[in-house]
């Protein structure tokens, strides 16, 4: 009814389509579901007290998190239709909103990260002079071009930071425990954020949260694969990637079969990818593309076939891009009036 009554049936946004959500959505819940998969690894390893046989998921992978997290934020932003309101998102907090929900989580892992980056740089580059400590060095590195253009000779030594950095070194297993919860919350709210828009058949099911989530930690062990030089842990994200696809296929024949099973709305948003516009774009990139070659290849990779690593990881970044890409334009296009 808001759509006839609001905004009028010739409103060219309005009808035959609602489209308010452009690339900017789908660019954020990639990143996050990437942010958080990694997330999820470094602590989950760290915990099981295998960070120095599993380095690049604890130590190397999550150096992406900020920056995805820092790109995704700025999609967000662009995508404000009041850019300077945003911090009204943290003026309370609403247990029943999935955007309060995920404000609040990003605003506590983006800086989570950080730290946890910064807690192991002096073993990803022993070059850095961190005379007074890790955190402190970062300050140092980023402030020496000002000191040299003030030509002011300055001692850092926040002793402070140092005591911080101790601190998180001595207490990392704690903080794993914070970080795997906050990014098993970060993973599961990207696809909360789209199934609480109930006027949406398409996204209106419970599945998304699990499903969203399954591809972020699919989309993170690709990434692993992408940046370990160790065999071992190259074998063994094969292995749980080879077992996420699993999980997400199911999820996927498990939505439709739920769509085909309820109203005449979401039987409607299940054909488009039962034979609609969408069919090819799903089931060619993203499930065959994106999951089942990739699933292949890293079987025959297994098998003891020389796969290059770029082939399956690749395809499965893309294929999780293109899924979320689809999810989001084709949700839009479902509705209650017809």
């Amino acid at each position: 009814m808001e759509e006839i009554i609001t905004s009028g049936r010739m409103n060219l946004n309005i009808d035959p389509v609602l489209h308010v959500w452009h690339w900017q959505i789908p660019i954020y819940l990639f990143l996050g579901g990437l942010a958080a998969g990694i997330l999820f690894f470094a602590a989950l390893y760290t915990i099981m007290d295998k960070a120095d046989k599993y380095p690049t998921a604890v130590k190397v992978a999550p150096i992406l998190v900020p920056f995805a997290l820092v790109v995704g934020l700025f999609a967000l932003l662009l995508d404000l239709k009041h850019k300077l309101y945003f911090w009204q998102l943290y003026t309370n907090i609403k247990f029943e909103s999935p955007m309060s929900w995920g404000a609040w989580t990003l605003m506590a892992v983006t800086p989570l990260s950080i730290v946890w980056v910064a807690s192991y740089l002096k073993e990803l580059i022993p070059s850095i002079e961190l005379n007074s400590g890790r955190f402190s060095g970062v300050l140092k590195m980023i402030l020496r071009p000002i000191d040299n253009a003030a030509q002011v000779n300055w001692e850092w030594k926040f002793t402070f930071l140092t005591d911080f950095e101790n601190y998180v070194i001595k207490e990392r297993k704690s903080i794993a425990w914070i970080m795997i919860v906050l990014a098993l919350i970060l993973g599961v709210y990207t696809g909360i954020l789209l199934s609480a828009f109930n006027a949406r058949p398409l996204w209106n099911t419970s599945i998304l949260g699990p499903l969203f989530l399954v591809s972020g930690l699919s989309t993170a062990a690709a990434a692993i694969m992408l940046l370990s030089k160790n065999k071992d842990e190259r074998i063994l994200f094969s292995r749980i990637d080879i077992m996420l696809i699993i999980i997400e296929l199911f999820f996927i024949i498990h939505m439709f079969m739920g769509f085909l099973a309820s109203t005449e709305v979401q039987i409607e948003a299940a054909n488009l990818f039962l034979g609609g516009a969408y069919t090819v774009p799903f089931w060619g990139l993203v499930v065959v593309l994106g999951l089942l070659v990739p699933a292949l290849l890293e079987i025959l990779e297994l098998r003891g076939y020389h796969v290059p690593i770029l082939a399956p990881a690749g395809l499965i970044l893309l294929g999780g891009l293109i899924f979320r890409f689809i999810m989001v334009e084709a949700g839009q296009i479902t509705r209650y009036l017809y």
